[in-house]
């Protein structure tokens, strides 16, 4: 039976689940399966009634421990569970959990101490440690946890001998098991030499290091144009609806210079407005899904003739000096 609730509190529960629907709905972050083809005008009265069938202490206990401006950190799918962990100024790791098997890994511990306070508020150990790519703001957790809790270290086989504690190396088009999921290796190089990306087709998730960030690329440090545009376009040749997980908060910033170039782009503009509402309330933007990267990312648009006029690229050039001539302009915004 559902406790009686006072009036006055009610109205506040119900407006607080009302603002995180619409967070839900509004933005590619924190996205349950099959929610994304909801409408929450069509859909309201449901979850209105459906509010009733919750055990009021069950919500309760949710907004005590996540807060509404957490309310989507840990996102469900399948049986895996995805939980964004920040670390040092605006990196992400991602804490990910095998609900059916107990298997947990980390992607990108660029620090070991919060990796190791959201084990402990779950009481979990760590199976496995994901990296995408070398650089210290992505393995810098890696010895320390490997220590503490005996986790195997994935990554590059192009990067065995700059990842630290390295168990395991992969390559490009090769597959691996993490618990009960298949985990197909994408080989993105352009940010580095060795970067890969890790896609989860059982459920619909790529993490993707530095190649790609919601509203841009990585710069380009070991590799050249051409590379960086070859795996741009393998990673956006998975499904539209795939979420895509990457290694920093950037989007804020990303949006201004992707705006700066391309400033009629409508769905551009709706989502730059969305990512400045969701960084003013702390929320995370990440994770982004395809569709959008490909509506509003400057570096997925090489053909917009918008952006070309802007730069003043020639309509002659190719897709690939194009991308090499926005992420100049990008260095220098």
């Amino acid at each position: 039976m559902v406790p009686c609730i006072k009036f006055p509190l009610f109205l506040q529960i119900f407006s607080m689940i009302i603002t995180a629907s619409s967070a839900i709905t509004r933005r590619a972050i924190c996205v349950w399966p099959g929610m994304r083809q909801l409408s929450l005008r069509k859909h309201l009265l449901y979850g209105f009634m459906s509010f009733f069938s919750i055990p009021f202490k069950t919500v309760r206990g949710v907004s005590r421990s996540l807060g509404v401006s957490h309310f989507c950190s840990v996102v469900n799918m399948s049986s895996m569970q995805v939980e964004l962990v920040p670390c040092l100024r605006d990196n992400y790791a991602y804490l990910l959990h095998d609900l059916n098997t107990g298997t947990v890994g980390v992607v990108d511990p660029s620090e070991a101490v919060p990796v190791i306070d959201a084990l402990s508020k779950k009481n979990l150990n760590l199976t496995y440690i994901l990296n995408t790519h070398h650089h210290y703001d992505h393995t810098g957790g890696n010895m320390e946890l490997k220590e503490r809790y005996g986790a195997k270290v994935i990554g590059s086989g192009v990067d065995i001998d700059r990842i630290p504690g390295i168990d395991i190396a992969l390559n490009d088009g090769d597959s691996w098991m993490f618990g009960g999921h298949e985990v197909l290796v994408i080989g993105t190089p352009g940010h580095t030499r060795g970067h890969i990306s890790f896609y989860f087709p059982g459920f619909g998730s790529v993490f993707t290091g530095d190649t790609l960030f919601s509203l841009s690329c990585g710069k380009l440090f070991e590799g050249t144009p051409e590379q960086m545009y070859a795996s741009l376009k393998r990673i956006t040749s998975l499904p539209d609806e795939t979420n895509v997980y990457c290694g920093h908060e950037y989007t804020l910033s990303n949006s201004k210079f992707a705006l700066s170039i391309e400033p009629g782009n409508e769905m551009l503009q709706s989502y730059s407005s969305h990512i400045a509402h969701l960084c003013s309330k702390g929320v995370p933007t990440i994770p982004t899904t395809l569709k959008m990267e490909k509506a509003c990312n400057p570096f997925l648009r090489t053909a917009s003739t918008e952006i070309r006029r802007s730069l003043n690229i020639p309509a002659t050039a190719s897709d690939e000096e194009t991308l090499g001539a926005i992420r100049r302009a990008k260095d220098d915004f």
